[in-house]
């Protein structure tokens, strides 16, 4: 089940991050990661009213989130940045990343937003999910970020035009 951010769910969205960065996935932190580091995070991102989280839970258990940042601009309130998409690697290859990605897509539409914008770690398998999903690949930013490892990595730039016929998108 994918629902709104949940205070409860904060441990489970530590867990998961910490899980995703020790498998490799580049989210912004390096391995290791102390899960006290990851619920500080999850708990400030929370408190960001220009973020909206979804978690998807396997009964009790936090098994993937994405969320969306908007821009406080006034010049850029027709977009907004998809980011964090992450999904436990057990609950992987069964719809999941979709689902979340159709989520967010969802509420941006219904929040009046037509431009969709991510970078994710290019050849990651994440590519292929947006490839997937209609997402036009922008272009390629070379050692963009560190892995989880260290390991400066590039990254890829990827856009899509929602919403409704007329609204731009």
């Amino acid at each position: 089940m994918i629902t709104a951010l949940d205070p409860t769910a904060l441990d489970g969205l530590a867990d998961l991050l910490v899980e995703v960065v020790d498998a490799g996935a580049s989210v912004g932190f390096l391995a290791p990661l102390d899960h006290a580091d990851a619920l500080a995070w999850w708990k400030e991102r929370a408190a960001d009213p220009r973020l909206t989280v979804w978690v998807a839970h396997e009964g009790p258990r936090v098994v993937g989130t994405v969320s969306l940042a908007f821009p406080d601009k006034p010049n850029s309130r027709h977009r907004a940045e998809l980011v964090k998409l992450m999904v436990a690697r057990d609950a992987r290859g069964r719809g999941l990343g979709r689902r979340l990605l159709d989520a967010a897509e969802e509420a941006a539409v219904a929040d009046g937003v037509t431009l969709l914008h991510l970078d994710t770690e290019t050849d990651s398998p994440a590519e292929r999910l947006y490839q997937g999903a209609g997402w036009t690949r922008a272009g390629v930013i070379p050692d963009y970020a560190a892995d989880p490892g260290g390991t400066l990595r590039p990254t890829t730039l990827y856009y899509k035009r929602i919403g409704p016929p007329g609204s731009g998108g």
